[in-house]
């Protein structure tokens, strides 16, 4: 069940979180994602789903063509998930819920600033801009907490 404590995400989500700034594909989608990201921080379990979760699911009913219903999102899906479980030692899907503590959140910047979900963003047009806002540390990310550089 989801409730308000819960965040709905989408695999490749995962990453795109990581990197956030508050910048996106539309003022719809850069609303959905900053709040995901402060619900997320304020301690909300992400809860892993298929096809759109709260970030992109609004523009999916709004759009004639949204941008989650194009082929490759779900090949990103598949991509950062796989990666992801790697990372963590288990296997993550659908269902499966996460809690972003300040030691998963590291795990997984240090592993994107290291290259390691390079195939998962690689469908990705924002992949410049996040692999230049892991090197330079994530300052200025939105999906942060008070111990993170600003």
């Amino acid at each position: 069940m989801v409730d308000e404590n819960t965040v709905r995400l989408r695999g490749h989500h995962l990453l795109c979180l990581l990197t956030y700034k508050g910048l996106g594909y539309s003022p719809e989608f850069v609303a959905g994602m900053t709040a995901t990201a402060a619900r997320l921080v304020a301690g909300a379990t992400a809860v892993i789903v298929e096809g759109p979760d709260d970030i992109c699911e609004p523009l999916c009913r709004a759009e004639d063509h949204p941008h989650c219903h194009e082929a490759t999102v779900p090949e990103r899906d598949r991509r950062a998930l796989s990666l992801v479980s790697s990372l963590l030692g288990r296997p993550l899907k659908s269902g499966d819920r996460l809690a972003f503590d300040e030691e998963l959140r590291a795990r997984l910047r240090s592993a994107y600033r290291d290259g390691a979900f390079e195939a998962a963003c690689a469908l990705c047009e924002w992949q410049p801009l996040c692999r230049d806002i892991a090197a330079e540390g994530y300052k200025g990310t939105l999906f942060r907490s008070a111990r993170d550089p600003v």
